[in-house]
């Protein structure tokens, strides 16, 4: 079940949690959720740039709460939170809800599988050989702390006519034990003879549930705790 599934959607409720957070019945749950998808692609698509990792989801019956986490939370955030709050107000004129923004700085970006994914796409859409694409990522990756990395490149590899995928890994990636932080993200790479998939699984260390606070523990910290809040205006 491990070599097959999504290992961040298998481990929702051991060690990770769900990325929207509210609660709704009958024909709000579908409302809410293609909501919530809706926004998640206008933020990825608006703040391509600034690197984002993750989008969670939070609502109240007031108000919309999207905490991002991005490796360059200066572009999103812009001198004296300007950036942001203007964000903020196209959001709400948009999709016509209250919504706060709030942006977290992930502190070791070469740890994330979706940005080393889009590193491997960049080259490779650059007509850099897949190879040494691939193998910048996974040394990227292991310089900074990674205990294991798999990256698969599949399609027509190189313009040949026959498509084939290739797997090059270096360390440990246990995707069968559930304590195992893994994390995984696929990215497509757009070449002038097809679309070419990235895959990358990075491993980051066991996570152990604190036996005091029954909360969970991570061998090493990978987001800063710092938060930059949008101020929310007075009506």
């Amino acid at each position: 079940m491990g070599q097959k599934v999504n290992p961040k959607s298998l481990r929702i409720g051991i060690i990770n949690t769900w990325p929207s957070k509210w609660f709704a019945e009958g024909k709000d749950y579908a409302k809410k959720f293609h909501a919530d998808l809706e926004l998640k692609k206008f933020l990825s698509d608006k703040l391509k740039s600034a690197g984002v990792v993750k989008i969670e989801i939070e609502r109240s019956a007031k108000k919309v709460v999207a905490n991002i986490s991005a490796a360059k939370p200066g572009l999103i955030i812009g001198r004296q939170g300007v950036a942001i709050e203007d964000l903020r107000d196209m959001l709400t004129r948009k999709f016509n809800e209250n919504i706060e923004v709030n942006i977290h700085e992930v502190a070791q970006p070469d740890l994330v599988a979706v940005l080393i994914a889009e590193v491997v796409v960049q080259q490779v859409e650059k007509r850099v050989a897949y190879r040494r694409a691939v193998k910048m990522g996974i040394k990227k990756a292991m310089d900074a702390g990674a205990k294991g990395v798999k990256i698969q490149v599949a399609g027509r590899l190189n313009g040949v006519e026959i498509s084939r995928n290739e797997t090059y890994k270096e360390g440990n990636i246990p995707l069968h034990t559930m304590r195992a932080d893994i994390d995984y993200a696929q990215v497509p790479a757009n070449t002038s003879y097809g679309v070419i998939g990235v895959k990358v699984w990075i491993y980051r260390g066991l996570v152990f549930k604190s036996k005091d606070t029954g909360k969970v523990e991570r061998e090493e910290k990978y987001e800063e705790d710092t938060t930059h809040r949008g101020r929310e205006k007075s009506k």
